[in-house]
């Protein structure tokens, strides 16, 4: 599924849920009754709250070689891991709570190798059984340095994941790949090697923090350091 065309900043999907709260709220508002101004407040203010959740405003995309945050949201762990579907490697679990933007983004430039697809329930997305036990979608991305992984994870909230890319389907750093409806995670896996840049607690924005770094790059900066370092001659 490609990405849909946007009206204003706000993701194509969520359009159904602001014009429908937004017509029951002026149809509950229009009767005059108590109690349907009571439920047509809600059914407004609701329609708001869509608004801000499916914002997809434009974003300059970080020029970086290293690997950029695939959501907005607040890091869980970042820990080292042998399986999850990535076999040996690391993780980064990104918590979206409802106030998050919940678009997905490439974390660097790449070709779609696999995209799995894994029913499961909808335990709270910070519970540390929600990587093994909820329903979720794993995007595999084959980069000039390496295989990555985003894993969609849905949420206590969160009963839809929606994947706008295919297989053999080349995308850029920054690219929205897939959306999750309501409070989510997202799970970035990369190999053994690669520095992760990030910690518990730390806020990142999809297609704009750095959450890691490929070996190569960081050997290359110590490098230059190196060089800076060196005492003249003489």
């Amino acid at each position: 599924m490609k990405y849909k065309f946007r009206l204003a900043p706000i993701a194509y999907d969520g359009w159904k849920f602001i014009v429908g709260f937004a017509f029951l709220g002026f149809l509950f508002l229009f009767l005059g009754l108590w109690f349907s101004k009571l439920v047509g407040a809600l059914c407004v203010l609701s329609a708001v709250f869509c608004v801000g959740f499916f914002r997809d405003p434009e974003r300059v995309v970080t020029r970086t070689e290293g690997l950029l945050s695939p959501a907005d949201g607040t890091v869980l762990e970042a820990v080292s891991v042998d399986g999850e579907g990535f076999g040996p490697g690391r993780v980064i679990r990104i918590f979206l709570s409802v106030f998050d933007g919940h678009i997905q983004r490439s974390p660097a430039a790449g070709v779609v190798k696999s995209l799995t697809y894994q029913p499961g329930v909808f335990l709270d997305a910070r519970d540390s059984r929600a990587p093994f036990a909820n329903e979720s979608n794993s995007i595999e991305i084959e980069t000039e340095k390496g295989r990555i992984l985003i894993k969609q994870i849905a949420g206590l909230i969160a009963r839809r994941i929606v994947c706008w890319v295919a297989v053999e389907e080349a995308v850029q750093p920054g690219e929205r790949i897939g959306l999750i409806r309501f409070g989510s995670q997202v799970d970035l896996y990369v190999p053994p090697e690669v520095e992760i840049l990030v910690r518990e607690g730390d806020k990142v924005i999809g297609g704009q923090t750095v959450v890691a770094q490929w070996p190569s790059v960081r050997l290359a900066q110590q490098g230059e350091q190196a060089e800076t370092t060196v005492p003249a001659k003489g």
